[in-house]
């Protein structure tokens, strides 16, 4: 069966050539004789994939020597908890920017731990726009500051991050982590699940400055539950997802040899417009974001109706389209497009909404 296009919002779409290569070596890694799947990750041929792995992503973006990066599981949501379990530490407050579903669910789990103050929101207008974070104010006593940088459901995205001073950002990356250039010193910490740019679902990458990594060394927390500890042992503290972290290591080479992050930009960036403009001149779609704030990752559309935008979805089939379906909480359509996403597929996926509309007229 020839392979479809999936716009699915996650997990989502892998590079073929890494699919290729991961199959190949399914049986029998590098002679090895056994599956990745199968290998102890207590093992120098492990040992050498999460290493390559590390580099490669440092190389990619650029990190710094003096943040570390931890393979961790648990997903993001995970992370919703930990950030203020190991960093709302010092003054028991964090300052939270709430752009819809995800943000709200960190913000719930970070009230168990302290006082959150939502500094900016962009809720009053049913999250259809970033807020404006010219002259956002930052309390001077909140341990950190938390975004999250592209909301899938939604289809939203910082153009520019806010100016927090001395006070740690911490972003939420996982639905544009490697699709553009990162400038990593902005941030006290990034994570992101994996299974929309760069893997499969079990795989939670986290890029943490080193002095936020030690305000959790003497927590009384469970082990697990301490940057620390995954920090001290190489994302090695109790058994990683390793065949997740195989494959992110392949997609870091993949990123690599076909030109980095600004050639990835690049290819988004053009993936996006097709889709944009063809929306923006039409009389039977409408985005549902404002143009200032929308993500290249995730486009969120409608037709005049909830019964034309089924027969959209059913049509789609046709086509070989699937996961384009808007989110439960939200409706409409929703057009996954992340690295992996060819631009024929945007492409294909534009004919058939000009079809469409000529259709229904």
């Amino acid at each position: 069966m020839a392979r479809i296009y999936n716009f699915s919002a996650g997990p989502a779409m892998l590079p073929e050539e890494v699919l290729k290569e991961a199959a190949e070596e399914m049986l029998d890694y590098r002679g090895c004789g056994m599956s990745v799947m199968e290998m102890s990750h207590r093992s120098k041929v492990f040992q050498q994939i999460i290493d390559e792995a590390e580099a490669d992503l440092r190389k990619l973006i650029g990190i710094p020597e003096n943040y570390k990066v931890l393979f961790l599981q648990g997903g993001a949501t995970l992370q919703f908890g930990m950030i203020p379990m190991n960093l709302m530490t010092v003054n028991k407050k964090a300052d939270y920017i709430n752009t819809g579903v995800w943000t709200k669910k960190a913000i719930q789990d970070a009230k168990l731990f302290g006082e959150v103050r939502v500094i900016a929101s962009g809720e009053e207008n049913g999250f259809k726009r970033i807020p404006d974070m010219k002259g956002l104010k930052v309390n001077p006593d909140a341990d950190y500051v938390y975004m999250c940088d592209n909301n899938t459901i939604y289809g939203t995205k910082f153009k520019e991050y806010p100016d927090t001073g001395n006070i740690p950002l911490i972003c939420d990356m996982s639905s544009c982590f490697l699709s553009e250039p990162i400038d990593v010193k902005k941030f006290g910490m990034i994570y992101a699940g994996a299974q929309k740019n760069v893997g499969p679902a079990g795989v939670t990458i986290i890029i943490i400055r080193d002095d936020l990594v030690a305000r959790s060394a003497e927590l009384p927390l469970p082990v697990y539950l301490r940057y620390a500890p995954h920090a001290e042992n190489g994302s090695m503290y109790n058994t990683p997802p390793t065949y997740g972290i195989y494959i992110c290591g392949k997609v870091f080479k993949w990123l690599l040899a076909n030109g980095g992050l600004e050639k990835r930009k690049e290819a988004n960036e053009a993936k996006a417009k097709i889709i944009y403009d063809y929306l923006d001149q039409s009389k039977f779609y409408k985005a549902s974001v404002e143009k200032d704030s929308r993500s290249l990752m995730n486009v969120t559309f409608r037709t005049p109706s909830d019964e034309l935008d089924a027969e959209f979805l059913e049509g789609a089939k046709k086509y070989k389209f699937t996961n384009l379906k808007g989110h439960r909480s939200t409706g409409g359509l929703r057009a996954s497009i992340y690295n992996a996403m060819p631009i024929d597929g945007v492409k294909a996926l534009v004919a058939y909404m000009k079809e469409f509309e000529e259709a229904h007229k």
